[in-house]
């Protein structure tokens, strides 16, 4: 027993201050225990003794031989007794053969029958050894003294000696009244009594080991009594009262009162620890001096009060004659006073007791008998009570509620209690008890079922819809727990706690639940909409998830549901995960996946039901783990609003409520709960306590005790299971029994009956291997555990169903894995080895419950009988687990700190107010309001905190605090904020506890060796409990010498040392004979695998290159159980071990093996086949080739692009169907750095097409340059299979430094009336420029100078266009201003302004020039400014000779001209440079204006637009007119999806930190992000006190507007102050979303990155989550441009209402170093032209100003490529800048573009291979803006005569979706716009190349075409769908509508209406003859609309 639980403030003034101080006090039970176990071990002979003997009477000499001969002594007694009964038994067994062979010189028959029947059958060589062993030892000593020292030592035993403790004993039957409260303290009066009444203190305490001895006190210790002391002692009683009510306490109570109370309460019979806490109860912490005082010498106090002279003897109603209780009452009161006392001290008690079990009560209520006096007073009592009470104390009720689905006798029934083992117990009535020498043996009769009630009738399955009665195929009906449980499992939604006996269905409830589920997502066709769900199934066992799965697959299969384990023994793959709907898995592993989110929507988003398989496991230690995922799937249902229902089943446990409330569940419809009642077998119990504390004594009376109980069960002709807890145990014990059997001649019994396939059967056995069960089965015993062959264990299974075994003898996991019943079972002995703790351990109540569980087969027994055999003082444990009188606490506490840590890494719990709440929804919060005291929560502190805020608060800070200490979170005290750190992210993910990581923390660096990490690894917490024990050192010792390749730290003496050898060991595939390394072994092995990834990943995450490496390959080398130095191809099975030893010796590498013949390896190797498998295996080892280019982009920072090709060949055994994983780094060998590091997954298809895979990531790089860095890839699962890239910066040239910023000066603002125009004047609202227009103005509108504006977002560089435009107005007012913006959007944004301030006011047209909107050549050649994309004006300066506005341009202002070195800066870079050719052919200067953000390389941009030192103006980012600051934070994960929405935690706490009132814009990647994001802030505000404080205007407006909005979503969010903003929403919407933000109604707009750039609304909080985008091309997630960043952040901070603005960027953590690099310095911009140089050529050569090779050249030297290209050669793969390397390079490059064009039909080279001449297929590619390899395509792919199907599949897939087509997702309808856009261009082109190859059928086909996706309908559809709104299912309408009675008018059209023209015919334009045909199906306002159309 542990000692009591005591709080910190009990202990702070109690003497109980530690734990091991056990307070020396004979009245204490536990000492008493402990003394007479002492005691009893203390006499007679122990191997202590022996040793001392030998070692007292020996010369040094010969005590080494003695203990030598000793140790052969302890092998012998170990080889007889086995070692799997722990080291104390095989010493006693020893010094029984010291005993038995002390004076002989041989084994004779005496002694061979001693040893055999003390051990059951034994090797006779041990005996013989040990006889031996013996007698060498004794040798030197004379025979007599040996005799002597046996003797006086056996001597001891004899009972003569007096007794061992308490005092002389004279009894009085003075006792004292026993309240009617306290159950009866014993059973069986003085009847029973010793016989002969003699005083025997041994038998004594045999017989009545925790009786009641003659009125002595009870619990096998108090046994003083009656002897009268000074009464000096019974003052102090009141003397120490009277001192406690004067210090002012319990004011309603008088001195006489309290002294009665307090005697009957020292003189009960309660231990000190119950008392302690009950006085405590009563008393408060004020009477602690008190209490102490009273306890101490409450024996005293007790005894000279009870010597006062007898007044009455009383006995109790109803037992009158049978057992008299006596007793004497103390102060002489009336009867009335007395009641009064009784009642007023029951009261009281009541008042104390809330803390205690609700029903206690019960126990009592139940017993008193009603008087009408009594009751007067009781009622009298209540109103005095009354008076002194709160009004509103929140009382408990004690009134049993009674809950419908019930049932449940114990606590009903009046209980009985008995003594049992030293302990009170209640027990269940028409119990049986045995008591005797050998053994007390408690028997509890089967109980009979319960009476079946009215409403109950059972469900036939033929009555369930279809698709129960798929699932319960086969089966009749239900059960009866199943038929009561139906209604509510599978019609309703409600969580459910169902409690019932161990095999009474409990599956097919969940069964029923899963189906409900199932049932909710039935499409009305019978299609289950398979990805909307998951179910997952928690079982507490691996062995029992295997059993789940196979049982839910086999009877889901119909349904077509996926079911899958999901354990540590069967990993799924993500995709494998998100195909299954239901998951079977352990609580651990279930964890470990809700811990990281898996896919994108967290996998525990989709889990709709979750079913918690043995929920009563929440009081053993893995209990904290199911409150863990309890608590976070609870806040998850109350964040998200989603409904994830729980079904918890359990065996019965008596706080059911506690349970039910835990799990939510209502206990008015969800709580079920059947008694023993309901088991479908009834089960007998017995329960017997051996007696002895003689270890080898005690197996011996447990053989003999379960042979007896074997024996009664099979002369009833029963079939019994023996289940021991060791697999050789199951041998040993099968062998003894047929040895006892034999002894006594009833062998007979066992032997099995022979039925007609016995002869078969005995064939069978005697075909296996397995020696021992082929010797048993003739004898009818068999034997069976896990590690027997898989065959033999099934042939045990079958011969012992076909009743051919009589007895089994099994180990637990029979219980669990197979459903094997037999009528009864037998646990034999209750120790069981645990590999956790490292030591024997009692079995668990699970194990119990499962092997009672298997007793009685449901078709043949009337009941089964399940028998536990346990030594005495366990056998009190077992009465209370198995009669559920144990509430069932939680244990959450132990592990706080780590699932704390889980919470904050997941993101769910960031500050202290979070983590209290979170600690709300753990069944420890329940337990700790129900039973503060047994977690240290004193009465008061409860009263005054009675939600426990405080104490939970307390928790949390102080687990805090030590995971801060350990750096897995920083906490702000200040604050109470969490933040997670990587250490305790890689913590919560390897499940890793918190005191390893501070062990990591102390020990681990980055010079650790690989011995050392071993070292660091057995110091873990998890290893803490395996201890190392004498036994095995030998074995150890040998495991050392063999298997260990490295040195083990500690040696074979510490723990630590033993876990490193066995690691070893098991990493060497070495044998372990011992028992319990066996088991150590495996648990070592799975724990380490884990620890060593997690240091793997600390490791990388702190950038050791050389560490990390060394920890992945040992990682594999645990995985592989390989050492490193081993041959790679270990790692194939196929292969035989000859061979691979041969290529070990040979020293055969793999790189040899590849370049070798197959026949060549055969002959080396010896073994001509074995050639072609091992090349074979070669070339499965994963390889990969890695190819590296650097491109610098600023002096410190390098651009890698690696391009990695697989070669290796794929095998699906080898490698599986998914990919391969790598790790890839950037390490510097000098600095010992890893500057960057990733996880690359090769996926299959791309090994087996071997095509490449680019990564691209940016690395730091430093000055002095170093020699080189390795960029290094390791495989995660193969070893030997990795590869190195060598960086060489030998030949890297730097870019040039960058010229400095200009300076902002500091000038006085100027006014806007500088511009001297009224009209320019009127269009600002401001009256003063702002530093930086000031400081440009003159140049802008004063000269006519190129300027380039560099500039930070949001300074006003529209303002600078404007201004430049003003200046054309005034002196060209017949030009032409063009201005040209990168995106559609922000055209229109321009557009939109300037249409009313330039149009409106100025009377300047302004046109819009873009792909949706191309005006007629007038309009454009009388507009005055042209707004335009860059690609369209490509396209329409192309051919500028012909288009005269083109040449009328005065002014070209760029806008965003930065974006160069993007995917489109080559467009940019042509205009400009076509621009500057046009000037220079028309002679008429075309001034450019480039507007950018701050650029790092302004000079190189200057020279290029030509601008000399007037036009430049570069400040720097700082000078933004509204500061910002900025904050970037990390997060890991290797995958997008997750990563994404761990974000959504922190976005949420960035708006109240930094913005709680203000706007704020989110920009995320995609749609579909801005979609999850928005749904997951509403959960967090769902949360909060007022979840529409984001929402800045009246609700009923805002309904109204909502009411407008045509996206489903956006109504949602909306309506919380949340807009999104993409380009998937309807026009009007995102005008209406507009709107709301820019009037501050809503305050959270959650916008694609495109918005950064098309729409300037400012915010003054910008969040970027996530800075990757999906690259539809390149199928993978590439980084977002560093400018649109830079532009994002831009639009932080209202320069009219912020002093600042903010910007949070959530980025990969890998790239956080680049962007804090980047978002402070400017950066450098690079040409793009070099991938598109030839469209760009061809487009020129079809205008003729390329004519010849030389005119490329020219061209090229235009570029701002070309200016690059000197600056930076490095980044262009150029070696060095001398001329004529340049010149070689760019002649390369020319003839290369031409060469592709040649290819593509455009152009042709002439003779004279220098002139161009330009095809007609080149003309058609510029025209169209094609890319060259389009038209070569159609030129190759378009034939005469083809069909539309034909062309389409040439024009790409995609453009079918949008011929009426319902598409899956928003997505994708922007996706079609998109295509849509494109396919009219694509087609006309094709159409001109059909035109002008002549095919007729072709070009009509493309006619057809390009009409089909304009009327978005195909060719044979009819013409109506083109209307707008009328659907195919709309057509019925019209066919149907015939000439109904001349409906259509006087000359109405007759007849069908099948087209358009027959309807207009019909309807004459009159819109009520239409509506009056389709009014029934549209609505109103689209009628109207059609007839508009």
């Amino acid at each position: 027993m542990s000692p009591p639980r005591l709080t910190g403030a009990l202990r702070s003034f109690s003497t109980v201050s530690k734990q091991e101080d056990f307070t020396e006090e004979v009245y204490d039970l536990k000492t008493k225990r402990l003394k007479r176990q002492e005691l009893f071990s203390r006499e007679g002979l122990t191997w202590q003794k022996i040793v001392q003997f030998f070692t007292q009477h020996l010369e040094k000499a010969e005590q080494q031989a003695a203990a030598q001969e000793l140790k052969s002594i302890l092998q012998a007694a170990k080889q007889i007794v086995g070692i799997e009964h722990g080291q104390d038994t095989i010493e006693s067994a020893a010094v029984f053969l010291f005993e038995t062979f002390h004076n002989k010189d041989h084994v004779g028959h005496e002694e061979t029958r001693a040893i055999k029947q003390m051990f059951g059958p034994f090797p006779s060589s041990a005996a013989d050894a040990s006889c031996a062993a013996v007698s060498r030892a004794v040798a030197p000593l004379g025979e007599s003294q040996v005799e002597e020292f046996v003797r006086s030592q056996s001597s001891c035993r004899a009972p003569q000696r007096g007794s061992a403790f308490g005092r002389n004993i004279t009894f009085s039957y003075d006792c004292y009244t026993l309240d009617p409260q306290e159950a009866l303290p014993w059973v069986g009066g003085p009847e029973d009594e010793t016989p002969g009444g003699g005083l025997d203190f041994h038998s004594f305490l045999n017989n009545h080991q925790g009786r009641r001895g003659n009125g002595g006190e009870a619990d096998g210790g108090r046994l003083s009594l009656g002897v009268a002391q000074s009464s000096g002692d019974g003052t102090i009683l009141r003397g120490e009262v009277e001192k406690y009510l004067n210090g002012g306490n319990m004011i309603s109570s008088s001195p006489e009162e309290l002294c009665t109370s307090l005697f009957e309460m020292l003189a009960s019979t309660k231990s000190d620890d119950e008392l302690q806490n009950e006085l405590f109860e009563l008393l408060g912490p004020e009477g602690f001096e008190m209490i102490s005082v009273l306890l101490q010498r409450r024996s005293s106090i007790v005894d000279s009060l009870l010597s006062i002279p007898a007044d009455r003897i009383n006995y109790p109603p109803g037992d009158g004659g049978i057992k008299p209780t006596y007793g004497c009452q103390v102060t002489i009161q009336s009867g009335k006073e007395k009641e009064m006392m009784k009642m007023h001290r029951r009261e009281e008690k009541r008042e104390r007791k809330r803390g205690e079990r609700r029903w206690d009560d019960t126990e009592f209520s139940s017993d008193l008998y009603f008087d009408p006096k009594e009751m007067r007073a009781q009622r009298e009592q209540a109103l005095l009570t009354a008076r002194r009470s709160p009004v509103l104390s929140r009382e408990r009720v004690y009134e049993r509620i009674r809950y419908p689905n019930v049932y449940d006798c114990y606590a009903e029934a009046t209980k009985t209690s008995a003594f049992v083992g030293g302990a009170k117990l209640m027990l269940p009535e028409g119990i049986k008890r045995e008591n005797n020498k050998m053994y007390e043996e408690v028997e509890i009769p089967p109980s009979d079922p319960m009476s079946i009630g009215f409403e109950e009738k059972p469900i036939y399955i033929s009555e369930l819809d279809e698709i129960g009665q798929l699932v319960f195929k086969g089966m009749q009906r239900l059960n009866r727990i199943q038929s009561i449980v139906f209604e509510t499992a599978y019609n309703t939604n409600e969580n459910l706690l169902i409690c019932a006996p161990t095999g009474a269905g409990k599956t097919n409830i969940a069964m029923l639940t899963v189906l409900h589920e199932i049932r909710q997502h039935l499409q009305p066709g019978g299609v289950i909409k398979k990805d909307e769900f998951k179910i997952v199934y928690v079982a507490p066992m691996k062995a029992l998830a295997a059993e789940m799965t196979n049982y839910f697959s086999k009877r889901l299969e119909p349904l077509g549901i996926a079911v899958k384990e999901l354990t540590g023994d069967m990993q799924l793959t993500k995709g494998e995960i998100l195909r299954t709907q239901m998951l079977v898995t352990t609580p651990e592993k279930w964890d470990v996946v809700t811990r990281k989110s898996v896919g994108d929507v967290a996998l525990s988003q989709i889990v709709k039901l979750l079913i918690l398989d043995e929920v009563h496991l929440l009081h053993e230690d893995r209990g904290p783990v199911l409150e863990s995922l309890v608590a976070r799937t609870l806040r998850q249902v109350e964040s998200t609003q989603s409904m994830i229902r729980i079904l918890g089943l359990s065996a019965t446990l008596p706080n059911y409520l506690d349970v039910a409330s835990f799990l939510h569940v209502n206990p008015y419809i969800g709580l079920f709960y059947f008694d023993s009642r309901f088991r479908p077998v009834p089960l007998g119990q017995s329960f017997v306590g051996i007696k002895t504390t003689n270890k080898i004594q005690q197996l011996h009376d447990m053989e003999e005790v379960c042979y007896e109980k074997v024996l009664e069960q099979i002369r009833n002709g029963h079939q019994v299971m023996v289940f021991v807890h060791a697999r050789n145990a199951t041998v040993r014990t099968a062998m003894g029994l047929i040895e006892m059997a034999k002894n006594r001649g009833e062998s007979s019994f066992f032997q099995p009956d022979h039925g007609p396939d016995y002869g078969q059967c005995e064939k069978s056995i005697q075909r296996s291997r397995n020696k021992q069960m082929k010797e048993m089965f003739p004898d009818g015993i068999g034997i069976h555990h896990a590690g027997m062959l898989r065959a033999d264990r099934s042939l045990m299974e079958s011969m012992f169903s076909r009743g051919y075994l009589k007895v089994l003898c099994c180990t637990a996991t029979l219980a669990w894995g197979v459903n094997l019943p037999a009528h009864a079972v037998i646990i034999k002995g209750t120790q069981i080895y645990d590999a956790k703790r490292g030591t024997l351990v009692d079995l668990g109540i699970l194990d119990v419950m499962q092997i009672f569980g298997r007793a009685g087969r449901p078709q043949f027994d009337k009941y089964g009988e399940g028998t536990i055999i346990t030594a005495h003082d366990k056998l009190s444990h077992y009465l209370t687990l198995l009669t559920q009188q144990n509430p069932i606490e939680s244990q959450f506490l132990e592990t706080m700190a780590d699932n704390l840590n889980a919470e904050v890494s997941l993101g769910t719990v960031t500050n202290v107010e979070e983590a209290v709440r979170w600690l709300s929804y753990t069944y420890l919060y329940i337990r700790m309001r129900a039973n503060p005291l047994a977690y240290g929560i004193n009465h008061k502190a409860y009263q005054m905190d009675p939600g426990l805020e405080l104490y939970r608060k307390e928790l949390v800070v102080m687990a805090a605090r030590k995971l801060d200490k350990a750096r897995m979170i920083r906490f702000e005290e200040r604050t109470g904020y969490f933040a997670s750190t990587d250490l305790g992210r890689t913590a919560s993910h390897f499940y890793i506890k918190y005191n390893t990581m501070e062990t990591f923390n102390e020990l681990f660096n980055s010079q650790k060796t690989e011995a050392d990490i071993l070292s660091i690894v057995s110091k873990a917490e998890e290893f803490e409990q395996v201890k190392v024990r004498d036994e095995e050192m030998e074995e150890l010792e040998q495991m050392l010498c063999n298997y260990c390749e490295l040195p083990a730290a500690g040696g074979v003496e510490n723990g630590y040392g033993k876990i490193n050898i066995l690691l070893q060991t098991y990493i060497g595939r070495g044998e372990v004979d011992s028992f319990s390394l066996i088991s150590d072994l495996s648990y070592v092995a799975q724990n380490a695998a884990r620890i060593v990834r997690a240091l793997f990943e600390i490791a990388l995450r702190k950038r050791w290159p050389a560490m990390t490496y060394r920890l992945l390959n040992l990682c594999k080398v645990i995985d592989k159980r390989l050492w490193g130095f081993a041959h790679p191809l270990r790692q194939f099975s196929i292969l035989p071990h000859n061979v691979l030893a041969r290529l070990e010796e040979k020293k055969l590498t793999v790189d040899k093996l590849k370049d070798m013949q197959k026949d060549e390896i055969g002959h080396m190797l010896h073994h001509v086949n074995i050639g072609l498998k091992v090349k074979q295996c070669v070339h499965q080892i994963p390889s990969i080739l890695m190819e590296a280019t650097i491109q610098p982009i600023t002096r410190t920072v390098l651009r890698v692009r690696l391009q990695i090709t697989p070669d290796f060949q794929w095998h699906d055994q080898c490698h599986g169907s998914v990919g391969e994983p790598w790790w890839l780094w950037v390490e510097d060998p000098i600095n010992d750095h890893i500057y960057h590091s990733e996880y690359l997954l090769l996926q299959k298809k791309q090994v087996v097409s071997g095509e490449p895979q680019q990564v691209v990531f940016t690395i730091p790089i430093f000055e002095p340059m170093p020699s080189q860095y390795y960029i290094r890839a390791v495989s995660d699962r193969w070893l030997g299979s990795e590869a190195v890239c060598i960086i060489n910066f030998q030949h890297l040239i730097l870019p040039e430094r960058h010229p400095p910023h200009t300076e902002l000066l500091d000038l006085q603002p100027l006014p806007i009336t500088a511009l001297g125009n009224l009209e320019y004047e009127s269009l600002y609202k401001f009256t003063h420029f702002n530093p930086i227009q000031t400081q440009i103005f003159h140049t802008l509108y004063h000269t006519d100078t190129n300027v380039l504006l560099g500039a930070p977002t949001g300074s006003g560089k529209t303002i600078a266009a404007e201004l430049a435009m003003f200046r054309v107005f005034n002196q060209y007012p017949t030009s032409k201003v063009v201005y040209i913006a990168p995106l559609k959007a922000l055209v229109r944004e321009r557009i939109e302004d300037w249409k009313i301030r330039i149009e409106e006011k100025l009377g300047k047209k302004v046109v819009e020039l873009t792909g949706d909107v191309t005006p007629d050549m007038r309009a454009i050649a009388a507009a005055d400014l042209i707004v335009t994309t860059p690609e369209k004006w490509d396209g329409v300066s192309r051919s500028w000779q012909n288009r005269s506005y083109v040449q009328k341009v005065a002014i070209l202002i760029i806008d965003e001209i930065h974006l160069l070195g993007e995917d489109r800066g080559p467009v940019l870079e042509v205009i400009v440079s076509r621009t500057n050719f046009i000037s220079s052919h028309t002679n008429k200067t075309v001034r450019v204006v480039g507007l950018s953000t701050a650029l790092a390389n302004a000079r190189d941009l200057a020279d290029w637009l030509g601008i000399g030192q007037v036009g430049l103006f570069n400040f720097r980012p700082s000078v933004r007119p509204v500061p910002l600051e900025v904050h970037i934070q990390g997060f890991p994960g290797q995958h997008y999806c997750p990563r994404m929405a761990s974000m959504n935690k922190p976005v949420f706490q960035a708006i109240r930190s930094h913005s709680p009132a203000k706007p704020v814009l989110i920009f995320v990647s995609s749609r579909r992000q801005t979609r999850l994001t928005a749904l997951d802030l509403i959960a967090f505000l769902a949360t909060e006190d007022d979840p529409k404080q984001w929402l800045h205007q009246d609700e009923t407006q805002m309904t109204d507007i909502i009411a407008m909005v045509r996206e489903s979503n956006l109504k949602l969010t909306l309506a919380f102050g949340i807009g999104m903003h993409h380009a998937g929403l309807h026009e009007r919407d995102r005008k209406t979303v507009e709107e709301l933000f820019v009037n501050c109604k809503i305050q959270i707009l959650i916008a694609t990155s495109t918005l950064a750039w098309g729409v300037n609304f400012p915010a003054h909080l910008v969040i970027v989550k996530g800075t990757e985008y999906y690259d539809g091309k390149t199928r993978r997630y590439v980084d977002y441009p560093i400018t649109d960043v830079l532009q994002m952040m831009g639009r932080a901070g209202r320069p009219q209402y912020d002093d600042q603005g903010k910007a949070v960027i959530l980025v990969h953590d890998i790239k956080k170093d680049f962007y804090k690099k980047f978002l402070y310095e400017p950066f450098p911009v690079e040409s793009s032209l070099l991938g598109v140089l030839s469209d760009h050529l061809n487009a020129e050569i079809a205008a003729g100003t390329i004519t010849s090779k030389q005119d490329a050249m020219d061209y090229i030297t235009w570029t701002y490529f070309f200016r690059r290209l000197v600056m930076n050669p490095s980044y262009y793969s150029l070696d060095d800048i001398s001329h004529e390397t340049i010149n070689k390079y760019l002649s390369n490059l020319v003839e290369r573009s031409l060469r592709d064009l040649e290819c593509s039909y455009c152009m042709e080279i002439g003779e004279d291979d220098c002139t161009i001449e330009a095809l007609t297929y080149g003309r058609i590619s510029s025209y169209y803006y094609l890319k060259h390899q389009t038209v070569r395509m159609f030129k190759e792919r378009l034939r005469a005569e083809l069909p539309i199907q034909d062309i389409l599949s040439v024009l790409t897939p995609c453009v079918s979706m949008h011929l009426r087509a319902q598409l899956p997702c928003s997505d994708y309808g922007t996706d079609t716009k998109t295509v849509l856009d494109n396919a009219i261009r694509i087609c006309q082109a094709m159409l001109d190349v059909a035109a002008n190859e002549g095919w007729l059928v072709t070009a009509l086909s493309i006619c057809n075409l390009v009409q089909m996706i304009v009327q978005g309908r195909w060719l044979n559809d009819s013409s109506i769908l083109t209307l707008p709104t009328i659907e195919q299912q709309h057509l019925y309408l019209f066919s149907r509508c015939s000439s109904k009675g001349g409906k259509g008018g006087a000359r109405g059209f007759h007849g069908p209406i099948e087209g358009l023209p027959e309807l207009i015919a019909t309807c004459e334009g009159r819109e009520n003859t239409f509506a009056a045909i389709v009014g029934e199906e549209l609505q109103p306002h689209q009628i109207s609309q059609v007839t508009t159309f």
